[in-house]
């Protein structure tokens, strides 16, 4: 993991061999070795090791001092550690930030594990053969050599159907991942089932009855958001940003320019391919830029790069993923920038509901709910359909019925790459069923929406964040930048936020909350960046498959399908 940590490598062992921990590490706060990992508290009791931020450090900090204990360091490392000694487990509650970290208790001879309430870090796990493992990537569990590599077929069928492998499965039988706003304990009797202690849904249920007035919801927002931007700049070296030119990223830059850094470094990617088409974001971030006085960074990427960091790329990724090229790039040149941590713009669709899905998921649910409750209904109008060939361009069509009726079919149909009963064809019959079985995909979106967020928008907003952006853009988003030594920070995912702006949540109109969120910088964001038609931040990558695949001409969708084929091949092997 190197690539990950490459500013120190430290390990630590208990007195009797029976317990190591390593840690490598990219130095954000407390330059300094002291800082360095894995830390002993100064009674010898606990050690830590730790991956991520915590951006209410300041404020933890004055409240550990007031309770009389001496820190050494300015790292939150060290205040996690001290939290733990005065709250255990409940310390949790307190903390501001993305992480994953492992505390021994040497005294009363436990592990405690616990990652973030949005999944932001990584955590895996293994308990086997009397050995239990844990690591920031599958890739360091299989590297140890002691675990078996057998496919899990619930992670492959989650794969086919998302094109990222859901949580708690991996690719691999003999690890999991650590869901998300969970802890565990490990002890001579075993490991602990993982207990929740934070959700999506749990933060937007909490505020689902709140009521705000109109006029003040643009005020909350903007209030919110600018807290967020101002506590993710904590950090001991500079900060960029990832820009496009959408709202998103946009409005963190001058949100950025409003905390009072002196100096703000911009980089956004160009593809030839793109020019003079709205998919270019150079002209427009170059605008951005200029309004809110950032330098900006325009890192061109040509398809010769593409195919030359194609391998690099693919061995960095630690699970298969059908994304994350575009954050490999814009990552590759803030590290040729020198820059060691960006802020990026990711989560603002999933928080101010700038999905499309949004406005037709509820239309949908809305139209099918009678006709799906029909016992049998959804599964025979599917079967006739298919039998008959009446999908045609639209494979997802015959499902329409069997799963529009309800939020979380209504979101699979959205988001789903294969609807389940098309696995059979692609992985085969029994491994199909097997991995359907355990996977689960409906019963799982429903447990996503336990407590019932309150609202339309709050469900499809708890959707979206407990399942693309979890498995797909924050996960990209790690390994893809950490692969260059990356720190990024995504300031509109934080459930901190999320819990100020929950009280709106119910009332987000179609494009309301991203309007708020565009004039929530001192200088709003110009008309041209709000008045753009979104188009995401885009990669060539199709085109560029298809012309050395297929041929000029050819459709996109063969060569995207080669591409998840290669992804998921290069896992395998």
């Amino acid at each position: 993991m190197a690539a990950r940590g490459p500013d120190g490598l430290g390990e630590w062992s208990s007195n009797d061999g029976r317990l190591i921990l390593g840690h490598r590490r990219l130095s954000i706060l407390d330059l300094s070795e002291r800082a360095n990992q894995p830390m002993v508290s100064d009674d010898g009791r606990f050690v830590i090791s730790y991956n991520g931020e915590i951006y209410n450090t300041p404020e933890l900090r004055a409240q550990v001092e007031a309770q009389g204990r001496h820190i050494r360091t300015t790292s939150d490392t060290e205040v996690l550690l001290h939290l733990f000694a005065l709250r255990g487990a409940d310390m949790l509650g307190a903390l501001r930030g993305m992480f994953a970290f492992a505390i021994w208790d040497d005294l009363e001879r436990r592990l405690f594990l616990a990652r973030d309430p949005y999944g932001i870090k990584p955590l895996y796990v293994s308990d086997r053969a009397g050995t239990f493992r844990f690591a920031s990537q599958v890739k360091a569990l299989l590297a140890g050599g002691a675990l078996s590599r057998d496919i899990d077929m619930a992670g492959l069928a989650g794969f086919h159907i998302w094109g990222s492998v859901p949580d708690p499965f991996t690719l691999y039988r003999d690890i999991a991942a650590l869901p998300a706003g969970h802890f565990q304990w490990v002890d001579a009797n075993g490991t602990q089932a993982p207990r929740p202690y934070r959700s999506i849904a749990g933060i937007l249920a909490a505020a689902a009855r709140d009521g705000v007035p109109e006029q003040e919801r643009p005020a909350i927002i903007r209030r919110a958001v600018a807290d967020s931007v101002a506590a993710h700049l904590l950090a001991d070296v500079e900060v960029g940003v990832f820009l496009s030119a959408g709202i998103d990223s946009g409005a963190v830059l001058g949100l950025m320019r409003d905390a009072g850094p002196s100096r703000i470094r911009a980089i956004t990617l160009r593809y030839d391919e793109f020019a003079g088409t709205p998919h270019d974001e150079a002209p427009l971030a170059a605008e951005l830029a200029r309004h809110y006085g950032a330098e900006h960074i325009v890192r061109t990427v040509t398809e010769r790069e593409f195919r030359d960091d194609l391998p690099a790329f693919l061995d960095a990724m630690d699970q298969p993923s059908i994304d994350g090229l575009n954050t490999w790039f814009v990552a590759k040149a803030a590290r040729e920038a020198g820059l060691k941590v960006a802020l990026s713009g990711l989560g603002g669709d999933e928080l101010l509901a700038g999905y499309p899905g949004f406005r037709q998921i509820p239309r949908l649910v809305s139209a099918l709910c009678l006709p799906a409750a029909i016992p049998g209904a959804g599964v025979a109008t599917r079967a006739v359909m298919r039998a008959l060939g009446l999908a045609g361009r639209r494979p997802k069509m015959p499902g329409l019925l069997e799963y529009g009726g309800s939020y979380p079919g209504a979101y699979l149909l959205r988001r789903a790459l294969h609807l389940p009963d098309e696995l059979g064809a692609i992985m085969g019959r029994e491994p199909a069923r097997e991995g359907l079985d355990r996977l689960a995909p409906l019963l799982r979106l429903q447990a996503d929406l336990i407590p019932d967020p309150g609202s339309a928008t709050g469900r499809i907003a708890c959707l979206e964040s407990s399942n693309y952006m979890r498995f797909q853009l924050l996960r990209d988003a790690d390994w893809a930048a950490m692969a260059h030594g990356i720190e990024l920070r995504t300031p509109l995912v934080d459930s901190t936020l999320l819990a100020a702006v929950a009280p709106v949540t119910p009332h987000l109109g179609a494009g309301t909350g991203k309007a708020a969120l565009a004039a929530a910088p001192s200088t709003p964001l110009p008309r041209p960046i709000v008045e753009k038609r979104k188009t995401g931040f885009g990669i060539p990558t199709g085109r560029w498959l298809a012309t050395a695949q297929t041929g000029p001409g050819q459709q996109d969708g063969l060569a995207s399908r080669r591409w998840s084929r290669r992804v998921l091949d290069h896992a395998l092997t």
